[in-house]
């Protein structure tokens, strides 16, 4: 059985081998509790330890018939299917919804793509920048005049492809409750990006809440929400919106006495932005941690991936685990009596089925 107590502990899921947005459904899946068995290409490689923990893999050859039968075997007996195939691979497989749910009318079938299933882009290749450019996401980021900024993948394939399909898969889960029967989940990134989105879609235009590049208070225009360099080269970050966080910065820093004066008009921020650039030049990353972190001057330092885990607040929170000699993220998010785990994978997927298969 699974070696987890989390609140998914028990639930079957098979996972089909891909990139981005997909592992890492099943990797948030396996964290709290789930049973992911990957089915894998013959020969080959895992990509990334982490994103790719707590599977149990088997390599199969689709296109043969004991290799379709098997994956048959392993869908009649689990809960969840995830896959990130183009459109229509798995039907041109003979395992697509219409098969796989005649065979178990349980399964959820969740299908994590760029474009989605239907539309004129939905045969077309692409990546997350593709994706979240369509939506109005990509527009948004970046300096004034300038070209937008790739916000690495964490937008299209993370914010609105994976944690998206996995809502999806748990809210279809709950319906399944009542119902008795599994369902398509077409989780599409452009639609998850969309849905990002709805705190600007809905704002009334103004100069504060704006989506034009390198504007509005949000965008990096403010001087008081946005990033400056240290007399080290570190950088910090200050977001003092709130005009009691805004004054309570301005007095830890010591800064001009004009820039108390006039916060929320856009007039002042450039030249505001030059007076507290000029100021934190003055110290060092570290000094002004002592002078700002942890007060109401909504304040933290810049911190590079690698040296993320050594911060002291996600130390203390155990936000990264050390497990089998490798540091992983910590599963998230947290449950007081059902803890997800970070588990490696435990049996070979085969045996994993045929135990499935046994325990009907």
């Amino acid at each position: 059985m699974s070696l987890s107590n989390g609140p998914l502990t028990g639930l079957k899921v098979v996972e089909f081998v891909g990139i981005g947005p997909g592992p890492h459904v099943a990797m948030l899946l396996a964290d709290l509790g789930a049973e992911v068995v990957r089915i894998e290409r013959p020969g080959g490689q895992a990509m990334n330890p982490v994103v790719e923990r707590a599977r149990h893999r088997v390599e199969v050859d689709l296109k043969s018939p004991e290799g379709h039968q098997f994956v048959l075997d392993a869908l009649t007996h689990a809960d969840v299917l995830v896959e990130g195939y183009r459109p229509g691979v798995m039907e041109r497989l003979g395992l697509g919804p219409e098969v796989l749910h005649a065979a178990n009318e349980r399964l959820v079938y969740a299908r994590m793509t760029g474009w989605g299933q239907e539309g004129p882009l939905a045969m077309a290749a692409g990546h997350d920048l593709n994706y979240i450019a369509i939506t109005g996401a990509l527009s948004a980021i970046g300096k004034k005049s300038e070209l937008p900024i790739p916000p690495q993948n964490l937008v299209g394939d993370f914010g609105g492809g994976s944690m998206y399909c996995a809502f999806g898969i748990l809210a279809a889960l709950y319906e399944r409750e009542r119902s008795g029967k599994g369902q398509v989940v077409d989780a599409a990134i452009v639609d998850g990006v969309t849905s990002l989105m709805s705190f600007f879609f809905g704002q009334p235009p103004s100069a504060f809440r704006t989506t034009k590049r390198g504007h509005g208070l949000l965008g990096g225009a403010a001087h008081f929400y946005r990033c400056y360099q240290c007399a080290d080269g570190g950088e910090i970050s200050v977001g003092a919106i709130e005009p009691q966080f805004y004054a309570e910065l301005l007095e830890r820093a010591n800064a001009p006495a004009e820039l108390r004066e006039g916060q929320m008009n856009n007039q002042n921020w450039d030249d505001y932005a030059d007076k507290l650039a000029a100021l934190f030049k003055t110290r060092t990353t570290a000094e002004w941690c002592e002078i700002l972190e942890g007060t109401d001057a909504c304040f933290a330092p810049v911190v590079a991936l690698d040296d993320a885990r050594e911060h002291h607040h996600m130390k203390a929170r155990g936000a990264y685990v050390e497990h089998d000699g490798r540091w992983h993220t910590a599963p998230a998010p947290r449950f007081d009596r059902t803890p997800g785990t970070v588990r490696s994978s435990a049996q070979d997927g085969a045996e994993v089925v045929a135990r499935w298969k046994a325990e009907g």
